[in-house]
């Protein structure tokens, strides 16, 4: 028996990626999640449609430093399985409001990179290898594909995490600002994956048997990421997008994207593969400007300094 926790696991990607391995009863499931009761509903459907029960949820949100810290405190005290995989899979965007995290960071960049990367580096010492971590990230990290959203607007991560101290934003829209925001935070997923890669093959310990990789699950309309949409953007995305998954060139059911995010957790084939980007099923280059070292070292030290992570909380 192994564990996997999977963060955002109630509902999207997260859900449909827990029920697929709930279907193999060697892993034991943690849904890492903000929300008790949607994660108990979520669990008592995958109960109900595989059979398990190595499902549970605990309490984690991203958006708040020392409730990472409480979970990885309990996860350590609760004597489950060996830990051996990480989805790094919730994440937020916002495109009609600028919001802020309990620690005052923007919420977008303090769920969707600052908080996975506290976590997993508060993980590291309770993985037992071989072991894998996985980054949800996206297309839209990469500015030369057209993918309707802005580029994603590298700079100085304490601007990233504070953009109101940032002059080249004054003045324009808050929707443009929001998918910025979410385009930026997908490109440091896959800096912030490759980064901790490096770091680990570095490592003359077991944690160079520690995979990362990331992953791209293409559109997928129907999932919870349009909740700070209008109310007909709501509509499109929930009701008119998912009718086009069988036509549209990578848009996706939640289902087939969670199976391939499941794939990345277990598959035997991929027991050696790290520091790789995954668009689906497929093996794919990421963007040139994710592959940028000296962007990836200065996010990673900047990371640090703003989640006030410890020398002695992680194993690097």
């Amino acid at each position: 028996m192994k564990t996997v926790i999977i963060t955002g696991g109630n509902s999207g990607l997260g859900y449909h990626c827990a029920q697929q391995l709930a279907l193999d009863p060697e892993w034991h499931i943690v849904l890492a999640c903000r929300n008790s009761a949607k994660a108990e509903t979520a669990i008592a459907k995958i109960k109900a449609a595989t059979n398990t029960q190595q499902i549970e949820s605990m309490i984690l949100d991203l958006a708040s430093l020392d409730s990472i810290r409480s979970f990885v405190r309990e996860f350590r005290d609760c004597n489950l399985p060996p830990l051996k995989a990480i989805a790094c899979n919730a994440g937020v965007q916002f495109i009609q409001r600028q919001t802020y995290t309990e620690d005052g960071f923007d919420t977008t960049f303090g769920v969707n990179h600052l908080g996975h990367f506290l976590l997993v580096n508060l993980l590291l010492k309770q993985l037992t290898a071989p072991a894998r971590i996985v980054f949800v990230s996206s297309d839209t990290h990469d500015s030369s594909k057209t993918t309707g959203m802005p580029a994603p607007y590298w700079r100085d991560p304490e601007l990233m995490a504070h953009p109101d101290r940032d002059p080249e934003l004054k003045g324009k829209d808050i929707g443009t600002l929001g998918r910025t925001a979410y385009t930026t935070s997908k490109l440091c997923n896959v800096l912030c994956a490759y980064e901790l890669d490096r770091r680990l093959q570095q490592q003359d310990t077991p944690s160079r048997s520690i995979t990362v990789n990331v992953f791209n699950p293409g559109l997928m309309p129907g999932s919870g990421l349009a909740s700070d949409y209008t109310a007909t953007a709501k509509f499109v995305w929930n009701n008119i997008l998912p009718i086009l998954c069988k036509f549209v060139p990578n848009v996706n059911t939640m289902s087939a994207a969670g199976k391939a995010l499941a794939r990345l957790v277990t598959d035997p084939e991929l027991e050696n593969v790290t520091g790789k980007y995954f668009s689906g099923l497929k093996m794919m280059k990421s963007s040139a400007e994710s592959d940028d070292e000296e962007k990836a070292e200065q996010l990673w030290s900047s990371s640090l300094k703003l989640t006030r992570l410890q020398r002695g909380e992680t194993s690097l």
